[in-house]
C-alpha cells in the first residue's frame, strides 16, 4: 500500500467536492435552476434534438441482444422472463420511433410519453451519472461516512456498521451495485442471511439519477434538495421500522455455508481517526480518475442496456393494466384505511399510484403527473422508499445467493408502502 501522506489527499477533497456539486448543488443556467447532471441531459437533448431517439433505440436493441451474446438469457426462468421483456422493449421502441403499431401504444400519453420522457432521459442520464458517481464512491468519501455511521447501523437497522457503506452506495449509486456488494459480503461471511435480506430490501434503492428523472417528470426540480433528503430520511426510517416487523424480524439468522468471518476486534483511536484512516486508504489505493470514470461508465452502460428496454416494456404493460383493466383500482382499496387518516384530495388516485409501485417504480409518477403538488411529492418519495418492484429489484435479488422468497419481498413492499405513507404524507401536507 502506498504511504499515506495527508498532503496527497487532494483527490479525496477535490473529487468528492466535484461529485457533490454535480449531484446536490442547484445551479441556474439559461433561466432554469437544477443540478448540473440535469442541465447536461437538457443540453444533450437540445443539441441533438429529435435524432437522440435513434441513439436510445440502439441502446434498447443492444440491451435485447446482450443476453444472447453472454449466453445468459436462459440461465434461469427469471432470466428468460427478463430477456422476453427486453425484446418486447425493442418492439415498443420501434413502434414509437417509426410511428407504427396499435393506436393505444402510439397514444401520446402512453408509448411516446414512456419513450421520450423516460427511456431517452435514462439512456443519457444513467451512463453519465454512473461515470460521475465514481467521484463520490471511489476516493474515500463513502468509506469515511460509513465508519462515522457505524454506531447508528446496529441499533437502528440491526445490521453491521459496514453496511452503512452499502446503504449510502446504493442510494447515490444503484440498487444493482448495492446488491452486488451485499451478495459478495454475504458470501464472504461478513453478513448473516438475515442481515443480507435487511440490506437488500431496505437499502437497495434506485440511484440519484433515477430520482432526477422522477423529479423532472413531476416538476419537482425546484424542490430537489427537499425531495432528495426527505426521501433519504423516509427510506431509512421505514427500514428501521420494517426490520422489527415480520417477515424480516422472524427470519432465521445464519451465515452462508456456515462460515462466520465477521470482525470481532475493535479499532484503535477515535472513530473520526479511524474514518480518516480508511478514507486515506481507499483514496491511495483507488484507480486514476480517467480509469475510474471509464470503468464506471462501462458498468453504467451495461445497466442502461438492462434497465431501459425492460422499463419501456414493463412500463407499457403497467400502463395498459392501469388504463384498460380494473385490477389496480380493485387492489388499491387496501390502502384506503391509511389514506383516510389524512385530509387529502383525490385519495383514489394516490391509492392507485401506491399500488402500481410494485410493478415498476416509475409508474406512480406517470399516474400523478397532473395532480396537486402534495400528491406529486408524496408519490415521488414513496416510489423510491418502497424499494421493491418487479421490473428490476426483484429479479436482482433473486439473482443473488440470499435466496429470498418472492412472497416475502411482496410482504416487505406492502409494509414499506404503508409506513412510507404514514411518514411522508404529514410532511407533504405541512410543507405544501
Amino acid at each position: 500500500m502506498k504511504k499515506q501522506k495527508g498532503k496527497s489527499m487532494w483527490r479525496f477533497f477535490l473529487y468528492s467536492a466535484i461529485g457533490i456539486i454535480m449531484f446536490f448543488i442547484p445551479v441556474t443556467l439559461f433561466g432554469e435552476s437544477s443540478i448540473l447532471l440535469d442541465h447536461f441531459v437538457t443540453f444533450v437533448g437540445n443539441v441533438f434534438g429529435d435524432s437522440i431517439k435513434y441513439y436510445t433505440l440502439l441502446v434498447i436493441i443492444a440491451g435485447a441482444i446482450y443476453p444472447f451474446i453472454t449466453k445468459e438469457w436462459n440461465k434461469s426462468l427469471i432470466e428468460i422472463v427478463i430477456t422476453f421483456f427486453k425484446i418486447a422493449g425493442v418492439a415498443v421502441g420501434v413502434m414509437v420511433v417509426f410511428q407504427i403499431g396499435p393506436a393505444f401504444v402510439l397514444r401520446e400519453d402512453i408509448g411516446p410519453f414512456l419513450f421520450n420522457s423516460l427511456a431517452v432521459n435514462l439512456s443519457i442520464l444513467i451512463p453519465v451519472g454512473g461515470a460521475v458517481l465514481g467521484l463520490l464512491v471511489g476516493y474515500g468519501m463513502l468509506v469515511f461516512i460509513g465508519v462515522i455511521m457505524e454506531p447508528v447501523m446496529r441499533p437502528l437497522f440491526k445490521t453491521p456498521g459496514k453496511s452503512a457503506v452499502d446503504a449510502v452506495a446504493s442510494f447515490v449509486g444503484s440498487y444493482s451495485i448495492g446488491l452486488l456488494i451485499t451478495n459478495r459480503v454475504y458470501k464472504d461471511g461478513h453478513y448473516s442471511r438475515k442481515e443480507a435480506m435487511i440490506i437488500a430490501t431496505g437499502f437497495s434503492t434506485v440511484s440519484a439519477t433515477f430520482m432526477i428523472v422522477v423529479a423532472r417528470t413531476l416538476d419537482l426540480m425546484d424542490h430537489w434538495n427537499l425531495y432528495f433528503w426527505t426521501t433519504l430520511i423516509v427510506t431509512f426510517a421505514v427500514t428501521a421500522i420494517s426490520v422489527r416487523i415480520p417477515p424480516l424480524r422472524t427470519e432465521e439468522d445464519y451465515y452462508y455455508e456456515g462460515v462466520d468471518n465477521t470482525e470481532k476486534k475493535s479499532f484503535e483511536g477515535t472513530r473520526f481517526e479511524y474514518a480518516w484512516f480508511k478514507a486515506k486508504q481507499q483514496s491511495f489505493e483507488s484507480e486514476r480518475l480517467w480509469k475510474n470514470i471509464a470503468e464506471n461508465l462501462r458498468d453504467a452502460f451495461k445497466m442502461t442496456m438492462t434497465v431501459v428496454p425492460t422499463i419501456l416494456s414493463i412500463g407499457l404493460l403497467g400502463m395498459i393494466i392501469v388504463e384498460f383493466t380494473p385490477l389496480i383500482s380493485w387492489a388499491s382499496y387496501i390502502f384506503y384505511p391509511v389514506l383516510y387518516l389524512f385530509p387529502l384530495d383525490n385519495i383514489s388516485l394516490l391509492a392507485e399510484a401506491v399500488t402500481v409501485s410494485i410493478i415498476e417504480m416509475f409508474l406512480p409518477s406517470l399516474l400523478v403527473v397532473d395532480a396537486a403538488i402534495e400528491l406529486r411529492f408524496i408519490t415521488a418519495v414513496l416510489s423510491i422508499s418502497c424499494i421493491i418492484f418487479f421490473s428490476a429489484v426483484v429479479p436482482c435479488i433473486l439473482a443473488t445467493d440470499i435466496n429470498m422468497k418472492i412472497w416475502k419481498m411482496v410482504a416487505v413492499w406492502f409494509i414499506r408502502a404503508v409506513l412510507s405513507l404514514l411518514i411522508v404524507t404529514p410532511i407533504a401536507l405541512l410543507i405544501f
